[in-house]
């Protein structure tokens, strides 16, 4: 039988000839198709700003550092996350201070974060697990609270404007899903979206960030300053050095390089051209039907897809086998590869690596994120998965879980 993979790109004509005219076009990096997606996305999120960029970890880490986060300063992460989130912290000298997930949940515990609040504190980045947002409105009321705003030490003029603990949203997984009846995206200070080759909305590599700050900052500004940032700190993009008599340019500060192509916009353009009406639609149907073939068996706790104030994108399907240790778990893994499926676990907790477990994070501190993960599978989800294609998934996993446990 045909394999099945587990989260293969949407490539097809319409992509391909996207990619030919920029190709064509005679101009393939940062340029007209990027600043047009950037323009979409920012409609589509009812943003006041965005800026896509070569990735989620790089748009985000200079968002850090524009904030002036730094050596002595906190930023609070879940424990159960991709390392990315944590990484960056790592790299601009900060501390990540983990927080449990919720209870029977992947998603950070909201109510456990302000204990983990200290005068160091300078951003709290909450992580959409799967696709499904997160309480945007109760973090952004807890750093508005007066006592927390009084912990708050501004070392910056920035954070001295904002006068309290930024919020950025790590809503990588999270493009196109509804929290209280809007599109993610203008939900907290900034948000930043991943649109690496396994995410529901691609650009083979890349990702965005969107704006929200509160006055008195100025958004456009903000984006003005990061695209600096972006580019070697260069005060011109090559598209306006092309322009009539505008090739001087100027370097500002010692930036890096993590601009989009305007390839990889291409590909975006063609996925927001259909993600609403096509993309989301089959992605929900597969995850309902996996809810549906499980739903009659004790093991099975079924992916929390939609609830009052929020929907997700089914991004992943997040099979919890009650009964399941972790060595079954991973066992359960080896029978379904073995017939050419490919299931995966998202994720391994931070203080599970081998980095953060160096740094002194120890996993007992976090039992909910342990729990959560020793019986997590997640389930191919993709647009060509056929309806046959998840009824083998189905039964392959369904007769790898029988076995194991009887083992």
């Amino acid at each position: 039988m045909k394999p099945i993979p587990f989260s293969p790109p949407r490539i097809d004509q319409k992509t391909i000839d996207a990619v030919t005219e920029v190709l064509l076009s005679g101009w393939i990096t940062t340029g007209p198709k990027t600043r047009e997606l950037e323009q979409r996305i920012n409609s589509y999120c009812s943003a006041k700003r965005t800026l896509c960029l070569n990735s989620w970890t790089n748009a985000v880490e200079l968002v850090l550092r524009w904030y002036g986060v730094g050596p002595g300063d906190e930023v609070i992460v879940p424990a159960y996350t991709y390392a990315a989130t944590a990484n960056i912290v790592l790299h601009v000298g900060a501390k990540p201070v983990m927080v449990d997930v919720e209870q029977g949940q992947f998603t950070i515990d909201m109510h456990q974060i302000e204990k983990h609040i200290t005068s160091n504190t300078k951003v709290i980045m909450p992580v959409d697990i799967g696709g499904m947002p997160c309480d945007y409105d109760f973090v952004m009321q807890l750093v508005s609270k007066p006592e927390v705003k009084e912990k708050f030490v501004a070392a910056n003029e920035r954070q001295q404007q904002l006068g309290r603990i930024l919020v950025i949203a790590d809503a990588a997984h999270s493009f196109g899903a509804i929290y209280k009846n809007q599109k993610v995206g203008s939900q907290t200070d900034v948000m930043g979206f991943s649109f690496h080759a396994v995410k529901n909305l691609t650009t083979a590599e890349g990702g965005a960030i969107t704006f929200n700050l509160p006055a008195p900052f100025d958004n456009d500004e903000v984006w003005k300053s990061i695209n600096i940032s972006a580019l070697h700190g260069q005060s011109k993009d090559a598209l306006t050095k092309t322009q009539a008599g505008q090739w001087r340019y100027d370097i500002v500060e010692a930036g890096y390089k993590c601009n989009m192509t305007d390839m990889q916009a291409a590909i975006g353009l063609v996925e927001l051209d259909r993600y609403d009406a096509d993309t989301l639609i089959r992605r929900k149907a597969i995850c309902l039907h996996y809810n549906k073939r499980f739903s009659s068996f004790p093991w099975f706790t079924a992916p929390t897809f939609e609830h009052s104030n929020a929907e997700s994108c089914y991004h992943l399907y997040m099979l919890h086998v009650n009964a399941l240790s972790e060595a079954q778990r991973d066992e359960v893994i080896r029978l379904v590869a073995e017939l050419g499926i490919a299931l995966n676990v998202h994720f391994q907790p931070l203080p599970l690596l081998s980095l953060y477990k160096g740094l002194g994070y120890r996993m007992e501190d976090y039992p909910n994120a342990w729990t959560q993960y020793a019986s997590e599978i997640s389930l191919p989800v993709y647009y060509n998965l056929s309806d046959d294609d998840v009824d083998r998934v189905c039964d392959a996993v369904i007769d790898a879980v029988n076995k194991t446990l009887q083992a």
